[in-house]
């Protein structure tokens, strides 16, 4: 053997010599905790098999592992004592296990040697149950039912095992009691249950006690105050999407980082829909002084930093409360689980991708073929691919991680034209990491939809007297389709009236939809049309839908009133009434003349406006007759208006029009013409006159005429501008001459309109026309055989 190799051998003979020095076994004690200072715990000497008198030579030491130094050794007697007293609950302050060590080590020197000692530090009773606050405020609805059961905050007691929180109690009530429950790692929690009905009317507010009582000898118990508001009702409580969220997010997650982001909805509205996300009574301080929920939108972040050796899963309850008088809540539950980094993400392919696809593909088509790798090995290396829930799409498995995306659902382009898919793959590390790939599917379009019009009836007032070609309205049709399957085309369904055709009388844009008139309408020879229009669109098949339109034709004051020059004195010719804003004295009007073509036809009265004739007409004044009234108030000094009345007078048989069906009436041959040219030949010859007035006589008392009813009225109201108003008064019978027609040639009468009432009514009412004193005033009452109204 070499000298090299035999000192090689040596020097490794001399390592594990060493290495077998240090010792690898664990020596254990347990202490109660509050030990006073200098308390003896153990002889480390003996229990090592030490020699005391080498402790000092050796230079014996004790190194505490990770914590504050509460033990020492005595290196004269080999002795470990405490040198401060131990609060169990300030050196383990996570309860995740019930044991509680402190490590140390003891090492010596000449030769080397390390000891491991771990003193568990045993529990004792010494700390009361306490609750977060002293008293809880809850509102229960009066219409909540018997069983319902409310979250109520436990209570914490920082000792372990059997020194912990065991049970509760509730005062008496006859209304109310708890059911205590064990949650996760033996945590006691209290439910309280409705079991009678509320009356917010026979009592509304109940105050409870509730009373957390630990297990140690002696126990030790804390309390807390349950006050119970009964209020009315809000029906509906928001509900989270999900009642369980499980999240799993990296220790080396920066604060402010996005954990889960909650959603409730609640199916009321205005301040009963709107909602505020806060955290359950059972949520512990430990989760929300880690992350922070956001009242507004249900986000819950990252909080303060994170640390799987410390605390691995967070357990929480959320509340999603609405802002209604009687404000409901819904709640769930969040598990955050904290995993340790993982170094590789996962990778996503795209074999293959079919786009666009028409909106009426088969369910089950494959549209993309997608692989998925993972460099790491074991469960980091194991992936998963998902896509979104809410999508009408699904994933298939096929061997070798790769899978196929198939239609899972109808697809509709006129709800979704496009769907942006995202494919999620993420390993199954701790904790796991994942990576995305978007691929946008454009769908095409199918001639699904017939055209829709925005109402299914169209009323359409058209003013007669309108210009020919003038636009009616637009009757615009909607189709959600695209392209050639929007494009619409409109038509009128042909429909005849009096062997006229609706083209005739409109048209309509093929391509807008607007509507035009093509002729002049005339209210007095039509009132309404009804008729379809039908809107096509240009796919194939195409696809239609109609609708009605009725035309309805306003009526204009386009036809003038006569006034009869046989109107009786005194009769109301017009009324003019002005308006004053002012008050008092300020307002009172008076009227008067300003011009009149002949002052001795008509008297104005000056307080009421009216305007009457003084006499009656003769041939010899004006068929036209034109008067100013002035209108003055009583201020100082005084304000006036103006307005202008042209009258026109015609005979008393007025010719009827010519668009009238006519049905002959006999009538009387003497007329006033004949009259006046008998009174005219009278002036001849005396005797001729002599009997002319016989004749006259004779006439008149076969003949009686009717009594007069009261005068039609034209109302003109004048305001402070100068207003012309022109306007054509008739009196009663006379009027009623220029509305009907009548002849004596058949014996009957036609009357083409009613008579109404009030002219200048929005909504004038009937009368029955005096058609009786018409035919009596020319004479023929008796040759009337019958009456027709057009």
């Amino acid at each position: 053997m070499q000298p090299r190799q035999r000192y090689a051998l040596f020097v490794i003979v001399i390592l594990l010599s060493f290495v077998t020095q240090i010792s690898t076994s664990v020596t254990h004690y347990s202490i109660p905790e509050e030990m006073k200072e200098g308390s003896v715990v153990a002889n480390l000497a003996t229990d090592l098999g030490l020699d005391v008198k080498t402790l000092n030579r050796r230079k014996m030491r004790l190194d505490i592992i990770s914590n504050k130094k509460y033990l020492d050794v005595n290196k004269d007697t080999g002795e470990l004592y405490i040198v401060e007293k131990i609060d169990r609950e300030h050196v383990c302050t996570t309860k995740s296990s019930a044991s509680c060590y402190l490590r140390l080590e003891v090492i010596l020197e000449n030769p080397l040697r390390i000891f491991n000692i771990e003193v568990e530090i045993m529990d004792m009773n010494d700390n009361a149950p306490q609750f977060r606050r002293g008293a809880f405020h809850l509102d229960v609805s009066e219409s909540t039912p018997k069983g319902e059961r409310f979250s109520l905050s436990n209570a914490v007691d920082p000792d372990v095992g059997s020194n912990t929180v065991k049970t509760y109690h509730l005062s008496e009530s006859e209304h109310f009691n708890i059911e205590v429950q064990t949650g996760r790692e033996g945590t006691k929690l209290a439910d309280l249950i409705l079991n009678k009905v509320l009356d917010r009317e026979e009592q509304a507010v109940h105050n409870l006690i509730l009373t957390a009582v630990d297990g140690g000898t002696p126990p030790r118990s804390g309390t807390a105050s349950i006050i119970v508001h009964v209020l009315d009702n809000n029906d509906n409580a928001p509900v989270f999407d999900n009642t369980i969220y499980s999240v799993k997010i990296m220790e080396n997650s920066p604060i402010g980082s996005l954990v889960v982001d909650l959603n409730a909805t609640d199916l009321d509205e205005g301040s009963n829909s709107d909602l505020t996300y806060s955290y359950s009574l059972y949520t512990p301080e430990k989760a929300q002084e880690t992350f922070n929920l956001n009242p507004s939108t249900g986000e819950i972040t990252v909080k303060g930093m994170l640390n799987y050796e410390d605390f691995r899963i967070y357990d929480m309850e959320v509340i999603a409360a609405d802002r209604g008088v009687n404000s409901l809540s819904g709640q769930c539950t969040v598990k955050i689980q904290i995993e340790d980094m993982n170094d590789n993400h996962p990778e996503i392919s795209i074999k293959s991708f079919q786009s666009p696809v028409s909106e009426n593909i088969d369910v089950d088509t494959v549209i993309a073929v997608v692989s998925v790798s993972d460099k790491d090995s074991g469960n980091n290396g194991v992936v998963d691919l998902r896509i979104p829930n809410n999508m009408p799409f699904k994933l298939t498995e096929s061997p070798d991680n790769f899978y196929k995306l198939v239609v899972s659902e109808p697809l509709d382009r006129e709800k979704v034209p496009e769907y942006d898919i995202t494919f999620t793959v993420t390993d199954r590390g701790s904790p796991p990491l994942s990576d995305n790939e978007t691929m946008t599917l454009q769908l095409l379009d199918v001639n699904d939809n017939v055209p829709h019009f925005p109402q299914s009836f169209y009323t359409i007032r058209v003013m007669e007297n309108n210009a020919p070609g003038a636009l009616l309205s637009s009757l615009s049709a909607f189709d959600p389709d695209l392209h050639e399957n929007q494009y619409l085309v409109y038509f009128i369904l042909e429909k005849e009236i009096a062997n006229t055709s609706m083209s005739m009388l409109f048209s309509i844009n093929p391509e807008n939809g607007n509507l035009y008139a093509l002729k002049t309408f005339d209210y007095e020879m039509e009132k309404d049309f009804l008729f379809h229009i039908e809107a096509r669109d240009s796919g194939s098949p195409p696809l239609s839908s109609n609708v009605t339109v009725h035309i309805i034709i306003v009526d204009q004051n386009d036809n003038a009133p006569k006034i009869p020059r046989s109107t009786d004195k005194g009769s109301l010719v017009a009324k003019v009434i002005a308006l004053d804003v002012d008050s008092v004295h300020n307002s009172r009007v008076t009227y008067q003349f300003l011009q009149v073509t002949d002052a001795s036809l008509f008297s104005l009265d000056q307080y009421n406006g009216e305007i009457r004739t003084m006499r009656m007409f003769s041939f010899k004044d004006s068929r036209h007759q034109r008067l100013i009234v002035v209108a003055k108030d009583n201020g100082d000094p005084a304000l006036s208006a103006t307005v202008t009345i042209k009258l026109s007078t015609v005979e008393t048989a007025v010719k009827a029009y010519s668009d009238m069906t006519e049905v002959p009436l006999e009538y009387d041959i003497f007329s006033d013409l004949n009259l006046y040219l008998v009174i005219g030949l009278g002036s001849v010859s005396f005797l001729l006159l002599i009997t002319i007035l016989v004749t006259i006589v004779l006439k008149c008392q076969k003949v009686k005429p009717s009594k007069a009813a009261p005068p039609c009225r034209n109302s003109v109201i004048s305001e402070r501008n100068s207003t012309i108003a022109d306007s054509t008064l008739v009196s009663n019978d006379a009027y009623w001459y220029s509305l009907f027609l009548a002849e004596t040639r058949k014996g009957k009468l036609v009357v083409r309109q009613p008579m109404f009432q009030n002219t200048t009514s929005p909504s004038p009412s009937p009368v029955t026309p005096p058609y009786k004193n018409v035919a009596k005033s020319m004479g023929t009452e008796k040759k009337l055989k019958q009456k027709t109204w057009i």
